[in-house]
Order: C-alpha cells, then sequence, then structure tokens
C-alpha cells in the first residue's frame, strides 16, 4: 500500500494498493509520483460540485473514484464500473481502506450500448488496456457481464453530473447506452474522457463519430493540454477533424483527453 500525493481539497489522506510492477501503467505511475495524471485530476476535481452524481466508467483501481468521494464538495453518490476481476478486486480494497465503501457503488461490469456477458480481451502488461474487442494482437480473455448504463442506472439515480470514460476504445459504445440519461441531464452534465482514434477504429468506432455524438449535447467543448495546464476551448468539427487527420496515418496512437461541459474555474 502506498500513500497518494496531497491534493487540495480532500478531505483524507489517501491510501492505495497497486498492481504488481510492471502489470499496469497506472500503478506504476503512481508507485513513482503518487499521482495519475496530475492536470487531468485537478480539473477533475475542479469540475465536481456539492451533491453530484459522479460516474466512473472504466474505473480501474478506483483512483478517480476516491479523488471524487473523498472531496470537500461531497458527492451525492459516486457509481464506479469496472469489468476485469483483478481490478475491481483492487477497486474493492482501496474503497475499504479509506473508508469509501458507503459512498461509492462498486460494479464488476462494463458499460456500453446492450445487456449480457462478452470477452474482455485484458493486456497483461498493463492492466488498464483491456478492450472489450480483439485488438491487433493475441490477449487473453476474461467473461465479463456488460451493462446498457441508463437503463441500469435509471433504477438508481435521475440524472448524472459528472462523467469519467476511459475504456480504451469502447467510448461511443459506453455514451450510446448512457444517451437517454445524458440527454436528461445536458443543465448539469459534465465530462471528461479520453479520445484515442485508434483505439475507436479497432471497436468499429470513429473519433468523428465521438466527438459529432458528443456535438449533440451542445456543451462546450475543450482540449485538456496536460503540458501547458490549461484548457483550450474547441468544437465539434475541430476536435472531429483532428480525429480524422490521425486516423489516417496508419499505426498512429495519438490521443488526448477532452472536457465537455461548463468548464471549471482552475484557480493555481
Amino acid at each position: 500500500m502506498i500513500s497518494l500525493q496531497a491534493q487540495p481539497g480532500l478531505t483524507r489522506d489517501l491510501f492505495v494498493d497497486l498492481h504488481p510492477p510492471g502489470a499496469d501503467l497506472v500503478s506504476d505511475r503512481l508507485r513513482a509520483e503518487r499521482t495519475w495524471e496530475p492536470f487531468e485530476s485537478r480539473v477533475w476535481l475542479a469540475a465536481q460540485r456539492p451533491g453530484d452524481v459522479v460516474l466512473d466508467v472504466g474505473a480501474n483501481l478506483g483512483y478517480f473514484s476516491l479523488l471524487s468521494a473523498c472531496y470537500e464538495q461531497e458527492p451525492e453518490q459516486v457509481f464506479a464500473f469496472e469489468p476485469a476481476a483483478d481490478n475491481f478486486e483492487l477497486l474493492l480494497r482501496n474503497l475499504q481502506h479509506n473508508d469509501c465503501v458507503g459512498r461509492v457503488h462498486a460494479v464488476r461490469a462494463a458499460l456500453g450500448d446492450s445487456h449480457g456477458e462478452l470477452n474482455l480481451y485484458r493486456n497483461e502488461e498493463n492492466r488498464g488496456d483491456h478492450q472489450i474487442y480483439p485488438g491487433d494482437g493475441q490477449r487473453l480473455t476474461e467473461s465479463v457481464p456488460i451493462l446498457r448504463g441508463a437503463d441500469y442506472l435509471r433504477t438508481h439515480i435521475e440524472r448524472v453530473d459528472l462523467l469519467k470514460v476511459d475504456t480504451q476504445g469502447s467510448e461511443l459504445a459506453v455514451l450510446a447506452g448512457l444517451w437517454p440519461l445524458l440527454t436528461d441531464s445536458r443543465d448539469t452534465l459534465r465530462i471528461l474522457l479520453e479520445l484515442t482514434p485508434y483505439s475507436l477504429g479497432l471497436a468499429g468506432a470513429s473519433g468523428r463519430e465521438l466527438v459529432e455524438g458528443l456535438a449533440e449535447l451542445d456543451l462546450p467543448m475543450a482540449i485538456v493540454d496536460h503540458l501547458d495546464h490549461r484548457l483550450v476551448a474547441s468544437d465539434g468539427e475541430a476536435l472531429a477533424t483532428w480525429c480524422d487527420n490521425v486516423a489516417a496515418v496508419p499505426d498512429d496512437r495519438g490521443f488526448m483527453n477532452i472536457f465537455v461541459g461548463e468548464p471549471p474555474d482552475l484557480l493555481p
């Protein structure tokens, strides 16, 4: 177990168990630096408001879920979705370590546009890179449940305020399954999402499709610039064109994180 780097606004120090060295990029970075994507973490916390309903889709070991659950802008509910058995076990342990069992509703499932079971294609060298499509290499598989997000969540909540999606290429299917809930939540919705045209293409989708879908929410869009530590205002067509350009270069695995919704006030 390690202690994480202190984040302004957290109500307690956070402690996490990690994957073995060399088995997961997030764990290795946390072990070395005690933080993960520091600017994205800052954006995530700054975007959270008191009483938010928070969804962490692709939760891995629970880093963003813990940030939300232990933030001074206390959420109403936090849902963490993680399909892989080993990641989910770590997630549960980390919730216990930080007294968050009653504050985070952990669900061992992938989110998508249908209900059922599917094969999760595992990356044993980076366990945050499991994916729900065969991809471009040989991988072991694990049978996992998949849920259509809006159908599952309607029995628990009426809206979503803050959403993180990092699912290694299945982001379009995740959003499709959540869509009725997202459109009903448009007035308060904020989204932090990884945009990787290469992975989306392997999953049978495209970055343009994803961005054009998000643009239908008619919310502000911004690039999360982790180098200059700022949110750079953008729009659907500019982001879709970037996706087209990346997808046109064979094996280009360029990606960016984007923020959709009213941008938070990023104080120094």
